[in-house]
């Protein structure tokens, strides 16, 4: 999403080529790709564990920090391995997603900017904190050690990558809309009205 925006924020007369069908898929399919093997690397090196400790997991869903730490075998060139693919997995879309909002920022800025840029910035800063509350959870889940786990935060972080994210969504982008906003305001003019 930032690239598109980026792209039809900065080069709107060049969108149609730099936003073709085949770049769309091809990113998709990168994203994708990369992902499914960073998973797929977790789960084979989880599944063969041998566990001595608690067969419980204190979490809201069976992630793979919460499995490593019950294990009893020595995990620190897993960990290694799994930080650094976490590190690629992050730092490949972030650094895209800041560039792209660097370049808007800097065109919306630029001395020919026009009211129209100004209102891109606003939907761009929306979907922005929404990138920036996943992206930041998802950090705190999984870039930090095993050996430093706790399942409390894990969960908190949890809820902040799955949950939130798609529940504010719908929001932000629905009171954007003119026909919404003014339906809103007239619901909380009616409730406080009555009180």
């Amino acid at each position: 999403m930032s690239y598109d925006r980026y792209v039809a924020i900065c080069k709107p007369l060049q969108y149609p080529v730099l936003m073709r069908r085949r770049i769309c898929y091809i990113m998709s399919v990168g994203v994708w790709f990369w992902s499914c093997v960073q998973a797929l690397t977790c789960s084979l090196y989880v599944l063969p564990l041998p566990y001595c400790k608690s067969n419980v997991i204190k979490h809201n869903m069976c992630d793979y920090p919460a499995l490593v730490q019950l294990s009893c075998s020595d995990n620190s060139a897993f960990e290694t391995t799994i930080y650094v693919g976490d590190f690629l997995v992050f730092l490949i879309p972030v650094s895209v997603i800041l560039a792209s909002y660097v370049a808007i920022l800097l065109q919306v800025l630029g001395p020919r900017s026009s009211k129209r840029s100004h209102k891109a910035l606003g939907t761009c800063l929306s979907h922005l904190c929404v990138v920036g509350l996943f992206y930041g959870a998802s950090m705190l889940t999984y870039m930090t050690p095993v050996s430093s786990y706790s399942a409390l935060r894990s969960m908190t972080n949890t809820v902040f990558c799955t949950i939130v994210p798609a529940t504010m969504n719908p929001f932000i982008y629905s009171l954007r809309n003119r026909d919404v906003s003014a339906a809103i305001r007239k619901l909380f003019a009616r409730f406080t009205w009555r009180k």
